[in-house]
């Protein structure tokens, strides 16, 4: 199976930039796509961003231009750089990767825990 942790949550003040890691481990043969969605209560959940193997990269409306998602040269982490941070990214922030595991026959999608990020003065 796959596992994923994030890190790098926390407080900031707007205007801000905060860093969150991912990194997977387990039995994997490959990841596809990583990346990160986004959930504030009581709206729908919401893209972030994501990086492909090859690095082609998608981003939110919300944070085009502010945020950058990167990979780790292992293929193993992402990284989510977020800057100019406004009170309205507050949210808990999930990781996912898109990856063949061992004793499965296709890619499936796997998620962390979330990192809450909060963003306030």
């Amino acid at each position: 199976q796959v596992h994923l942790v994030e890190s790098g949550g926390g407080l900031v003040q707007p205007g801000g930039s905060l860093r969150l890691s991912c990194t997977a481990s387990g039995t994997i043969f490959d990841i596809n796509d990583m990346g990160w969605y986004r959930l504030i209560p009581g709206k729908a959940r919401e893209l972030v961003a994501s990086i492909t193997s090859d690095g082609n990269t998608k981003y939110g409306d919300a944070v085009k231009g502010r945020f950058i998602v990167s990979r780790g040269s292992d293929k193993l982490t992402s990284s989510l750089q977020m800057n100019s941070l406004t009170p309205e990214d507050t949210a808990a922030y999930y990781c996912y990767a898109t990856a063949w595991a061992r004793d499965t026959t296709e890619y499936r999608q796997y998620w962390g825990q979330g990192t809450q990020v909060t963003v306030s003065s």
